[in-house]
């Protein structure tokens, strides 16, 4: 009797074990079909691709440089981050140009922060000490990227793998005194007919630093010169070398005729030019938005500014310099380091971070309602970075000596072979 009520008890048991396995796995597939959504808008599951969303972390960590505008602009920014996903934001005052140092001890060791933040020509050193993650975009994250200055995001990458999300992008214009220059000159034809027409005695048509390279690019590089060949990813070829080539030489030929004609007097410099124009006494100047307080100052709606004029029928490029946030390579955190990276330099807050900071954002829809800063906006849009490899060091100096010697009426041709010859040999020992 008692042998088969324990046989009957346990055959309930095995029963009643079994129901209740099937009647979790119809409330698992029921649980499956409707997942809880994330901030992003985008569905957690563990199939992999968009919807492969880690858990949020508690919070994220942020070097910001030390300077207080730009402090003050991402507690705003940031601000907003927090409420829209509920993960806290700090913010570590720490110099850009120390930034580097910094991650190379801090990062290893795990007191890195999520994000760091560089500029892109730095992205070399990066690159070499393994200090940022190499991105890995959902569909969605690059369907946002894709809103940027291509070239900024571009020139975050090294050897065509992406490190950096670009916040900010520099460059300089044309400015013009519009008691001496009515009207802009669009061409470099006629540029060149204002700069003779205007220029008499103490009265100069158009100066510039003809002396360095970094506001010389568009006029050497403007027929066709170039500093490295790119190929289609936008890798730099540090053995293809285009600054002596017949449209660099043609470039070059052209800056010569500026002191031949005497339009440009030797000897001039970034404070000479600004102070001459400042005082009324020079038609049109090639500058950056640093130097808008100072001429407002001394000229009021007198100033004006222009992209630079064309050559073959396109916008000159100027050099830009990018500056944009890293995703720390130690984190644990990559892909919401990412989405932070994402939101503080997007439209909105880039439009934040402008009207705080004053520098011009990255993110191509941010409207720039100051009309000075919109036309050296519009430039960035033809600006080219400055290459971002190491070679790119030992190009300054022999196209600085190159260009004194240009000015001075040596022959461009041999001259710009000669510093070609010596950026070869440097970038040759760099690799010994």
């Amino acid at each position: 009797m008692f042998k088969s009520k324990s046989k009957s008890f346990w055959l309930i048991a095995v029963l009643m074990l079994v129901l209740s396995m099937f009647l979790v796995a119809c409330g698992g597939d029921d649980g499956a079909e409707a997942p809880a959504d994330d901030p992003t808008g985008e569905e957690t599951n563990d199939e992999g691709g968009d919807g492969d969303i880690p858990e949020k972390p508690e919070s994220l960590s942020m070097w910001v440089n030390d300077e207080e505008s730009q402090i003050d602009a991402y507690e705003e920014i940031t601000a907003r981050f927090e409420e829209e996903y509920d993960i806290a934001v700090e913010l570590i005052p720490y110099s850009m140009l120390d930034q580097i140092d910094g991650m190379g001890l801090d990062g290893p060791s795990g007191q890195g922060p999520d994000l760091f933040f560089q500029p892109h020509d730095r992205m070399g050193d990066v690159h070499l000490q393994g200090l940022a993650a190499e991105l890995e975009f959902t569909e969605e994250q690059e369907a946002r990227l894709a809103e940027y200055n291509e070239e900024a995001v571009t020139s975050f990458s090294f050897e065509g793998i992406q490190y950096g999300i670009p916040a900010v992008t520099e460059t300089y214009a044309l400015f013009y005194n519009t008691d001496l220059v009515p009207e802009a000159p669009e061409t470099m034809d006629e540029l060149m007919d204002i700069a003779r027409d205007l220029t008499d005695g103490d009265t100069y048509g158009f100066l510039m630093n003809a002396l360095d390279f970094y506001f010389v690019y568009p006029f050497l590089t403007g027929p066709g010169g170039y500093v490295f060949e790119q190929d289609a990813d936008g890798i730099y070829n540090p053995e293809d070398i285009g600054l002596n080539n017949e449209r660099a030489v043609e470039g070059a030929t052209t800056i010569q005729t500026w002191f031949e004609e005497e339009l440009i007097p030797q000897g001039i410099d970034m404070d000479i030019m600004t102070g001459l124009f400042m005082d009324g006494q020079v038609g049109m100047v090639v500058d950056g938005p640093w130097a808008i307080p100072d001429y407002v100052g001394a000229l009021g709606d007198s100033v004006q500014i222009t992209t630079l004029p064309e050559e073959n029928g396109e916008v000159l490029s100027s050099f830009a310099g990018n500056k944009g946030w890293l995703v720390n390579y130690y984190t644990d955190n990559q892909y919401w380091a990412t989405e932070l990276a994402l939101f503080i330099t997007n439209e909105e807050s880039s439009t934040t971070y402008y009207e705080v900071a004053g520098e011009l954002p990255a993110h191509t829809a941010v409207e720039i309602e100051d009309e000075l800063m919109d036309a050296i906006f519009e430039q960035t849009e033809y600006a080219e970075p400055m290459p971002n490899i190491p070679e790119m060091s030992q190009v300054w100096e022999p196209i600085a000596d190159a260009l004194t010697f240009i000015t001075q009426g040596d022959d461009p041709q041999e001259v710009l072979d000669e510093a070609v010859e010596i950026i070869e040999e440097e970038i040759d020992m760099m690799g010994q």
